[in-house]
């Protein structure tokens, strides 16, 4: 076991010797990089405990490869890369939704011509619920299943490349016929972008979390996008007619045609209603 002494010594080798060793300065940059993406992450996720097991960890890692003659500085780095990798996989949902976030709003920028759009469609989000509402009724008294996503523009464009792009109005016979049985695109999902149906058919990633079995693939869908962007997602169940929403990968079941119009204005108003106010 070194001394004090030596082990004074040993800091003020490393320090004297980043002046001239590049590549210490290099390690030490990523590392710091490295333990203040860990720190973030946890942070966002309000994980107060494992921040303080984080740091616990690496205050004590250091200390021992401070005072111990058999580990060196490689080996402390490498275990503070597994240990941070071993808490990044923790939270690997969250950091995909963060980047899938990021990569959809360069996709889809709002640009000026599309903000001055909207202020118009404000005055008419009324309408597009109207629809949007009485189309699902229709779907769910009819066991009719349905998977609508509301995007806010940020979703990658590989799902709305999987399906067929429409860019059409909002209409309930419109969002109907497309999830008619045995229509070409009654399987997929249909994507709304604003005041347009932007495409249907869309193949989305499947949550890996355990739900009930009655739970098919399309509230597998359906909750798996929330969980990897953010969006919020309605779904009809095809074999009870029941009338389901989505937000941050948490659903809600048996929702009735108010509740639907509430979900639907919170949409609407982040996404137009800039200059109006919230109701």
């Amino acid at each position: 076991m070194r001394t004090p002494q030596q082990v004074w010594e040993g800091i003020r080798g490393i320090f004297s010797n980043f002046a001239g060793n590049w590549i210490i300065v290099i390690e030490a940059v990523f590392l710091f990089l490295l333990i203040y993406f860990v720190l973030k992450t946890l942070y966002e996720n309000n994980a107060k405990k494992l921040i303080a097991l984080y740091v616990f960890l690496l205050v004590c890692t250091g200390a021992i490869t401070l005072f111990s003659e058999h580990l060196t500085a490689e080996l402390f780095y490498i275990f503070v890369m597994l240990m941070s990798l071993f808490f990044l996989l923790l939270f690997s949902v969250e950091i995909k939704r963060s980047v899938w976030n990021v990569a959809g709003k360069r996709v889809h920028p709002v640009q000026g011509a599309q903000a001055a759009k909207n202020n118009a469609v404000s005055a008419r989000a009324d309408e597009y619920i109207s629809g949007i509402v009485k189309a699902v009724q229709s779907l769910s008294k009819s066991n009719t299943g349905a998977l609508i996503v509301l995007s806010n523009g940020n979703l990658p464009k590989e799902i709305i490349d999987s399906g067929v792009t429409l860019n059409a109005n909002i209409s309930n016979q419109l969002i109907e016929g497309i999830f008619i049985p045995k229509a070409p695109l009654h399987d997929g999902a249909m994507v709304i972008y604003g005041d347009k149906i932007q495409a249907a058919g869309c193949f989305l990633p499947l949550t890996q979390k355990d739900f009930p079995k009655d739970y098919g693939t399309r509230h597998r869908a359906g909750i798996g996008v929330t969980e990897v962007a953010d969006v919020s997602t309605i779904i009809v169940s095809e074999e009870t007619g029941i009338v389901s929403y989505v937000k941050r990968g948490e659903i809600t079941r048996y929702v009735d045609s108010e509740s639907l119009k509430k979900y639907l204005k919170d949409y609407y108003w982040k996404e137009f209603n800039s200059g109006g106010k919230k109701a």
